[in-house]
């Protein structure tokens, strides 16, 4: 995808300040340091728009970025930093909560794993939670470049075991270092896009007759 406008809209804690355009939005969830912003900056092509840091837990807020103008990636917070106070992952857990459970424009969650580590329990119940919920879910083993090529197939299937992985959701291997897995994860989100405004429009015409 040909990336020709890319903005920093906000960031969010509360649902009165999530943008109001209506655009489609994909979430990014994940533990911390797992390579979220890092991830945003490829998919993007731009060095350093998203923040990245060595010091895990720095994302605190719901980080909007417009892409083309037509689509927003929302960077979450990263759960289970044992630095984080108490009280910060409990406002965390109540803010992304809160996002999850009412945001229409939500078109699908994309669940970052470290593709060298077995999911984490935060991880599995975030996944419990997506399901729960029915909201549309994308695994993103990241960091692929970090292991030979011949393992890739080992490490996918462990961790979709240990998430209880559903055949009908789909994964995506992902290096933010060599661009692997961007084109694709695109062009499922474009995906996604198309399929939801063609149930729009068949449900706008229902309505009319």
């Amino acid at each position: 995808m040909k990336i020709m406008n890319v903005e920093f809209v906000i960031s969010a804690v509360r649902p009165d300040q999530y943008p109001e355009d209506a655009l489609p939005e994909f979430a990014l969830a994940g533990r911390s340091n797992v390579g979220k912003s890092s991830l945003i900056n490829k998919m993007i092509m731009r060095k350093g728009l998203a923040r990245t840091s060595a010091q895990p837990g720095k994302t605190q807020q719901l980080n909007y970025y417009r892409v083309n103008g037509r689509v927003y990636l929302v960077d979450f917070p990263g759960y289970g930093y044992a630095k984080v106070s108490k009280v910060q992952r409990q406002q965390f857990g109540t803010m992304i909560e809160t996002f999850l459970g009412d945001r229409k424009p939500l078109r699908m969650v994309l669940l970052i794993v470290d593709i060298r580590h077995a999911p984490s329990k935060d991880d599995i119940l975030m996944y419990d939670w997506l399901k729960h919920y029915e909201i549309p879910v994308c695994v993103v083993t990241t960091k692929a470049d970090k292991i030979p090529k011949s393992q890739w197939p080992k490490h996918v299937k462990m961790i979709k075991q240990e998430l209880g992985f559903h055949p009908e959701d789909r994964h995506v291997l992902f290096s933010s270092e060599t661009g692997l897995g961007r084109e694709e994860l695109w062009d499922l989100i474009n995906e996604v896009i198309e399929e939801t405004n063609e149930e729009q429009e068949e449900t706008e015409e229902v309505s009319i007759e």
